[in-house]
């Protein structure tokens, strides 16, 4: 069976050289400079829009469950 190029890369050729420490940090760095952070406005908006959608599917599912709940108790219990 042939060796797959996708795999194993070109025969005959080297490894792909490594990155130094400190060469690693400069491109972090450089790259969290590049991030848009939210201004505060943003960040109170997200917050409250995720915290509606969690207590909403909280909710809901608590709601399900109690239903589910009911209707397994009534099944199994013989309806009384």
């Amino acid at each position: 069976m042939p060796d797959s190029k996708a795999v194993h890369g070109e025969r005959g050729g080297s490894a792909p050289k490594r990155t130094s420490i400190p060469t690693f940090y400069r491109q972090v760095v450089a790259e969290l400079r590049k991030v848009v952070y939210p201004t505060q406005e943003q960040l109170i908006t997200y917050f409250i829009v995720v915290m509606v959608f969690v207590v909403f599917m909280m909710t809901l599912v608590s709601l399900l469950d109690l239903g589910f709940g009911k209707l397994a108790f009534e099944i199994f219990s013989g309806g009384s």
